[in-house]
């Protein structure tokens, strides 16, 4: 099994999919499953049944996971989709852009 590079609270793209180009935040990470929950993409409709007497049921627009291979780190120089490496810095292992070399 591979290890997942996108962490919870990563700023991402969707590079591929009906929700192709919009951004979002990772707000869950399932690795077993090799899916994110990004907040605002892959959107679903819920209905909910009414809980207490009298309250009435409702309709919810929840995110759904997604892929992990659908989505990209969005770089913090250049705004565009970036794959991810690993550096060894000062002895601690950091996440590093591609395109540009910074840290994420």
């Amino acid at each position: 099994m591979n290890t997942m590079r996108i962490k919870k609270g990563d700023n991402v793209i969707v590079i591929a999919g009906k929700d192709k180009g919009k951004k979002g935040v990772v707000s869950k990470v399932l690795s077993d499953a090799d899916r994110v929950v990004v907040d605002g993409v892959n959107m679903r409709k819920k209905h909910l049944r009414p809980r207490k007497r009298g309250k009435k049921g409702q309709i919810v627009d929840i995110a759904v996971p997604i892929h992990v291979s659908n989505v990209a780190i969005v770089d913090p120089k250049t705004k565009g989709p970036t794959r991810i490496g690993i550096k060894t810095e000062k002895g601690k292992k950091v996440r590093v852009a591609k395109k540009s070399g910074t840290i994420i």
